[in-house]
């Protein structure tokens, strides 16, 4: 059913160079659902949900992810193959050339916001040329009521145009998709990819720049939720390590999956309105929250259907199969999404070389060596080229998306550990008993139970012990979980194979680390894992 006794406010789009466009303003999801279906841009599933394929990209494109240089960024942003400099002049035409196209057409806006705190709220203007792309931004972005859409002045806008392809002899860039920052006139620009995650990624990355240079605030690419007694739990991890899946636990209230601000009033509030969770392999059993909340109002992307159905295991079109829903389609949610100061910190990983342990605590130098490392492994079949496990680093569990220096996150994440005395551990969510095509993945339901226990307070009065090459704190006991498989090398049948490869893994980190060796200090040197190579 449509809304009923919605406030319809005009919006003119002239302002930003679109002309003549046939504005469709702040439809809602059941709209915008019916428009993309009656398009045959998209399908309804026999859960209800709205399926959508998104094109040739299925991802991000790292290298298509530009910021422009200007004396708002020149000194500031990091600049590299990461963060890569594009000329305002260029940008200028470049979106003069992307708002002549959007000219003439129908569009859909939404006016939103991002961080659930209102001191640091940042309002979102996202003009779309496509129904779904919009209904992605309803359920990802926070919702105005309608008396903030009353005198609504947005800080940012995001122009997201799918279908216009860049020149890149003309436009600067590298290929005919873009994906493109700029601090000095607050708009995301993006344009070529119907890959919806560039949307809100555009905006995670420029709250990565702007709080905590203006709001000495720390963002962080983490999941976050809170327990009965306001004990606040925060999980980084990059995909495919289980940070939305862990942290949808019902017996613990969400604040969200993705995208958090830890303030300099020690709260945690969320950034966003929704979750954007892969769907490979997902079954009612093991993520019961994320299949339940595939419902009307939820958009799903490159997935296979078969008799109206999604087959979750079939990753024909990507291994990247996504949905995105509004936060209120899981039951248990923290409202609003605000929680107090961590308690634990879960770095997760899926290691598929079978090394680190299944649960480990950090001390205040592992824990900025880990954050800086970012470590996690690609496995065999997930690109092409891939034969064996491939290590992955990625700084502060969000390289992509972080326009600063790595160093002035972890600096920010080490001082506030500290003051908060949190709890900081290494969470192995991959193989145990040997790598990748030999040992088997570690058991969710094990997984699950060693967070419970660190979150309880069961590992502070259990034993530990070190590991020899990486100098972990390993339990050696927990709760509904196997003893044995505490400690990574007792799985492993040829033992003098795991202290091979455990050396050949803290090699990798070692060589990764070098790049941040001259900004990091002795404390955080010292929990290097290759320091004995």
């Amino acid at each position: 059913m449509l809304e009923k006794n919605k406030t319809i406010h005009k919006v003119s789009l002239e302002k930003y160079g679109i002309n003549d466009a046939k504005v469709r303003y702040q439809l809602s999801p059941e709209e915008l659902h019916n428009i993309t279906i009656e398009k045959g841009q998209g399908v309804e599933v026999n859960s209800g949900a709205l399926a959508i394929n998104t094109g040739e990209f299925t991802g991000r494109s790292p290298q298509d992810r530009f910021i422009v240089k200007d004396e708002v960024t020149e000194n500031e942003v990091w600049w590299g193959n990461i963060n890569i400099p594009f000329d305002s002049e260029k940008f200028d035409k470049l979106y003069d050339k992307v708002t002549a196209y959007l000219s003439n057409k129908e569009v859909f806006v939404r006016d939103a916001y991002a961080c659930a705190d209102p001191a640091y709220k940042l309002n979102i203007r996202v003009i779309n040329e496509y129904p779904w792309s919009n209904m992605f931004a309803y359920n990802m972005f926070l919702r105005p009521t309608e008396s903030e859409l009353e005198n609504f002045k947005e800080d940012w806008i995001v122009v997201n145009a799918p279908g216009f392809m860049a020149d890149p002899e003309v436009d600067g860039t590298r290929q005919h998709n873009f994906a493109i920052l700029n601090f000095g006139k607050k708009i995301a620009l993006i344009g070529g990819t119907g890959y919806t995650g560039e949307i809100k990624k555009g905006i995670f990355s420029a709250l990565n720049f702007i709080l905590p240079v203006d709001k000495n605030t720390l963002p962080m690419h983490c999941s976050a939720n809170v327990g009965e007694e306001g004990d606040t739990a925060v999980f980084f991890g990059l995909s495919g390590t289980g940070k939305t899946t862990l942290s949808a636990d019902p017996e613990r209230k969400l604040i969200g999956d993705d995208e958090h601000g830890w303030t300099a009033e020690n709260k945690i509030f969320n950034f966003e309105g929704g979750c954007y969770a892969k769907v490979i392999n997902l079954s009612e059993e093991n993520e019961p929250d994320i299949y339940k909340a595939i419902k009307p109002g939820a958009i799903l992307e490159n997935v296979i259907i078969k008799d109206g159905d999604v087959d979750f295991d079939d990753t024909t079109i990507t291994q990247n199969t996504r949905v995105s829903y509004p936060i209120h389609h899981i039951n248990n949610i923290q409202q609003p999404s605000i929680a107090a100061n961590p308690k634990n910190i879960f770095f997760l990983t899926a290691d598929a070389f079978g090394v680190l342990p299944p649960i480990s605590k950090l001390t205040p130098g592992q824990a900025a060596y880990h954050f800086i490392s970012g470590y996690t492994a690609k496995v065999a079949g997930t690109e092409a080229g891939i034969t064996e496990p491939v290590p992955s680093f990625s700084a502060c569990f969000g390289a992509p998306f972080m326009p600063l220096h790595p160093t002035r996150y972890a600096e920010m994440l080490s001082k506030k550990m500290k003051e908060a005395g949190v709890n900081v551990w290494l969470v192995n969510t991959g193989w145990t008993g040997g790598p990748y095509g030999v040992g088997n993945r570690m058991k969710i339901r094990y997984t699950r139970e060693m967070i419970s226990s660190a979150l309880e307070g069961e590992l502070e009065n259990v034993e530990y012990e070190t590991h020899p090459i990486f100098g972990l704190q390993m339990p050696k006991e927990c709760l509904n979980v196997p003893s044995e498989i505490l400690n990574p090398r007792n799985t492993w049948s040829d033992k003098a194979a795991y202290d091979q490869k455990a050396n050949q893994l803290a090699g990798y980190f070692k060589n990764n680390f070098d790049k941040f060796k001259e900004y990091a200090n002795e404390e955080i040197l010292e929990s290097c894992p290759g320091n004995n190579l």
